[in-house]
């Protein structure tokens, strides 16, 4: 039997220990790599994936598929963004967070997002709910009694009018939306009710499997992310809390997500 307890105390541990390294580094990074107009990778990202990848191998040999260094699909294998919100914590602002998900199986069991800056600690086990800083997590449920509010991530693997169509149908629904730079929190940021939803119309597993697990668990909604490969080749993305489910996927672009 795989020991996922275990494993969970030393994720929470890691993810703490890997925000520490990245706030160090964050002053005198040197070069930034551009990959694209919005995706970007600095020393801290290498260095942090690093960490990551050398600590889960000296303490349980498993394997690992991170944003910078790659990897394979495996049995068990821990999903590993290591600074989400690159273009934040470059520009000093508060919204980036290093994001660890463990999928066996091809069932996500963990999911832990450490926001330094914040002082936010996400952690989710599958089955077991969803805390930040150890208080139990909940879907917004629309309680607020206000318009919802649903984060839009934006990618340039989809054509950008596809977004800006999105977009004007949830206007046209009265749905507010923002976009704050980073998807894995925009998703931890739905399971405590922050937000009433995220979508993303092409995502990385990376980016999302932590914080898709902490929306179940916290009485959300998610799409089927793994389906059709999305571990390897990543997909859309639709995590809301239960009451928004209907009204997401009647929108043009998001029609047929299930």
């Amino acid at each position: 039997m795989t020991d996922f307890d275990d494993r969970l105390r030393f994720a929470i541990d890691l993810a703490t220990e890997a925000g520490a390294l990245a706030r160090s580094m964050r002053q005198g990074l040197g070069a930034v790599e551009t990959k694209s107009s919005i995706d970007f990778c600095t020393a801290a990202d290498l260095a942090v994936e690093a960490l990551v990848r050398r600590r889960l191998d000296e303490a349980f040999g498993d394997p690992v598929i991170g944003e910078e260094a790659g990897g394979d699909p495996a049995e068990l294998v821990w999903v590993v963004d290591p600074i989400d919100g690159t273009t934040n914590y470059i520009h000093g602002t508060a919204n980036w967070c290093i994001s660890l998900a463990l999928v066996h199986r091809g069932t996500v069991e963990i999911g832990v997002i450490y926001a330094p800056d914040l002082d936010q600690l996400f952690v989710a086990r599958r089955g077991q709910g969803a805390t930040l800083n150890g208080r139990p997590l909940r879907t917004s449920g629309l309680r607020h009694g206000g318009g919802a509010v649903v984060e839009v991530g934006w990618s340039a693997r989809r054509p950008l009018a596809l977004s800006l169509d999105l977009i004007t149908q949830m206007i046209a629904d009265d749905i507010e939306f923002r976009r704050c730079g980073s998807g894995a929190m925009g998703l931890a940021n739905v399971a405590a009710g922050i937000s009433d939803g995220y979508v993303e119309l092409h995502i990385n597993a990376w980016d999302a499997l932590a914080g898709l697990l902490l929306v179940r668990e916290a009485g959300g909604w998610t799409n089927d992310f793994l389906a059709g490969d999305g571990l390897r080749l990543g997909n859309v993305v639709v995590a809301c809390t239960a009451e928004l489910t209907g009204r997401l996927q009647a929108l043009g672009p998001l029609r047929g997500v299930a």
